[in-house]
């Protein structure tokens, strides 16, 4: 029963001098990058903003102690809490209990799928996924991530959940009326810069936790200078620093409303996992199991789902800062999640003063990351059979729910190749 205890192949390391000094410094970095980073996802998935905190505390630790990556950190992710966004603000409201209810289900019936397809040996199917088609969903999913925070980045009332057509239209109204607040585009702008000022002290302090600090010193200060302006709207106060316990709602009514969602949040967040996974492996020279990684992924999200954590997986983000940091074994992600906690402890009370348009900005930036041109730019010299799907698949997530996307994007790819096979 190896296998299904990774663990075990990395904790007699801790004998080499060094080793936990280095896991317990670059832990201390992601529970402070994940801070700003997680009540932005939150707010991204529709939900309560303390969620995307909870969604990297206790699937963050179970993902760390049985998936097979060692460097890869599991939590929020961001084309994770758009998907969850789009797939379940139609069946209710963003933020209400019935939402939350059923975005916990999902997180553990994703979870039951993922450990379904890992003891079933079916790792190397979704490593056939094109790349082409992850390329062309993640640049849609930028674009989606954008017009979520039009409303609150230009001050104006836009309902959540809308397409970009009728973001953009409810815009105009907004303008047109004269409905909007002129101090919530300086407030991102200010924000901005500050990320972008900030880049090269990155190492020692989060750009994101900077912007974050001085964008609600910077509103608190608009406020009072500017008191005609109506006052900016802000995060709620984090009632706990430890997540509350959870049941899924499993009644066959709210099952059969699931059963796509969980289908392709699967497929969607399996896929993300296993490419982060394999990049870290590659870059780290360390074997990579695609199996057991399925495992530690669907162990992580049974779990979270009973404490309060909405669907979670491979994160792009916090990954590249625990490489960045130093980090040796899975111990760094295990005490982000812990360091995470202690934080909340003392600071989960501030939160209270962060302005969602400061939070809107930093998913900005997000979401020009993940718009990857240099990568766009080689599926493009790779021929017809690449940029197709890529741009089918691009397309298709701005104009279509997200699920039939991805497996247009899948179909179109298979369509394609089998073509310029032929010809």
């Amino acid at each position: 029963m190896r296998w299904q205890l990774p663990f075990s192949r990395w904790l007699p390391e801790y004998k080499t001098p060094g080793i936990i000094r280095a896991d317990v410094l670059a832990g201390l970095t992601g529970a402070i990058v994940v801070m700003p980073q997680g009540i932005a996802f939150a707010l991204l998935a529709g939900m309560p903003p303390q969620y995307g905190l909870y969604a990297a505390m206790v699937p963050c630790l179970i993902a760390a102690l049985f998936g097979s990556s060692r460097l890869m950190v599991t939590g929020p992710a961001n084309a994770i809490s758009l998907t969850t966004m789009a797939l379940i603000a139609p069946l209710a409201l963003p933020e209400s209990s019935t939402y939350v209810a059923y975005v916990l289900t999902l997180s553990f019936l994703v979870g039951i799928l993922q450990l379904s397809l890992g003891l079933s040996k079916a790792g190397k199917w979704v490593e056939k996924v094109p790349h082409s088609v992850i390329v062309g969903f993640t640049a849609g999913a930028a674009i989606l991530i954008i017009n979520s925070q039009l409303g609150t980045l230009l001050g104006a009332s836009v309902p959540r959940g809308k397409n970009v057509v009728d973001t953009v239209s409810a815009l105009v109204d907004a303008f047109q009326n004269k409905q909007w607040q002129i101090a919530a585009p300086a407030l991102v702008l200010f924000t901005l810069l500050v990320i972008r000022f900030w880049r090269s002290l990155n190492r020692y302090v989060p750009s994101m936790l900077v912007a974050v600090i001085l964008g609600s010193l910077a509103a608190a200060i608009i406020e009072i200078l500017f008191p005609s302006i109506s006052a900016f709207k802000k995060v709620q106060e984090i009632p706990g620093a430890l997540p509350p316990i959870s049941t899924p709602d499993l009644s066959i009514e709210t099952l059969q409303k699931l059963f796509s969602a969980a289908l392709i949040m699967t497929l969607l967040a399996s896929t993300e996992a296993m490419a982060i996974a394999r990049a870290i492996a590659l870059k780290t020279k360390d074997n990579f199991n695609a199996n057991q990684e399925f495992i530690g992924q669907g162990l992580a999200n049974v779990c979270g789902s009973f404490f309060s954590a909405y669907p979670a997986s491979g994160s792009f983000n916090r990954s590249g800062v625990n490489l960045a940091s130093g980090a040796k074994t899975p111990l760094s992600a295990i005490c982000a999640a812990v360091f995470l906690v202690i934080l909340l402890v003392f600071v989960s009370s501030l939160a209270k003063y962060i302005p969602y348009v400061v939070i809107a900005a930093l998913l900005l930036v997000v979401a020009w990351n993940l718009i990857d041109l240099k990568q766009i730019r080689h599926e493009i010299r790779m021929g017809p059979s690449e940029w197709i799907p890529m741009l089918v698949t691009g397309i298709t997530t701005v104009t279509i729910p997200l699920e039939w996307a991805i497996l247009g994007g899948i179909l179109t790819s298979v369509i394609v190749k089998h073509f310029f096979k032929k010809h």
